[in-house]
C-alpha cells in the first residue's frame, strides 16, 4: 500500500494542523484561516469554470457563501464575543443569540438553494436523460 495515498495525506495534514493549533493556542484562527482558504478555492473554482464553459455553476457559489457564513458565524458569535451566561436572561437579552438566529437562518436557506440548485442543474437533467435513454435500450 502507499503511504502517500490520498487517504493518509489528509489525515497526515489535519494531525499536522490540529497539534500545530493545540500547541500554539490558536484554534479558532487556524479554522478561520482554513475557512478562508476555502472559500478562495471556490471563488477561483467558479471562476475557472465560467471560462472553460462560459457558464456559472450555481452550486459551487452556494457552496462558497455556506462556508463564508459559517466562517462569519465563528468570528462573530466564537471570536469577537466572549461573553459568559450566568442565567437565561442574560442568553435572552444578548445580541449573540439574535447573530446566531440570522446566521442559522442563512445558512439554513443557503442550505435549501443548495439542494434546488442540485436538481435543477442542467448537468443532472441530463445525467437523467442519459440514464433513462440507456435503460430503453
Amino acid at each position: 500500500m502507499n503511504i502517500f495515498n490520498k487517504f493518509y495525506l489528509e489525515l497526515l495534514l489535519a494531525t499536522a494542523l490540529f497539534i500545530t493549533a493545540i500547541v500554539t493556542h490558536s484554534m479558532v484562527s487556524i479554522i478561520i484561516n482554513l475557512l478562508y482558504f476555502i472559500i478562495m478555492l471556490e471563488i477561483v473554482r467558479a471562476v475557472i469554470g465560467f471560462l472553460r464553459e462560459q457558464r456559472v455553476r450555481i452550486w459551487i457559489l452556494i457552496d462558497a457563501f455556506i462556508v463564508l457564513t459559517l466562517r462569519e458565524l465563528i468570528v462573530n458569535v466564537v471570536k469577537v464575543n466572549k461573553e459568559t451566561f450566568t442565567g437565561l436572561e442574560d442568553i435572552l437579552s444578548n445580541s449573540t443569540i439574535s447573530h446566531i438566529f440570522i446566521f442559522s437562518t442563512v445558512i439554513i436557506f443557503l442550505f435549501f438553494l443548495r439542494w434546488l440548485a442540485m436538481f435543477t442543474s442542467p448537468d443532472t437533467k441530463y445525467e437523467k436523460i442519459k440514464i433513462e435513454s440507456q435503460r430503453k435500450k
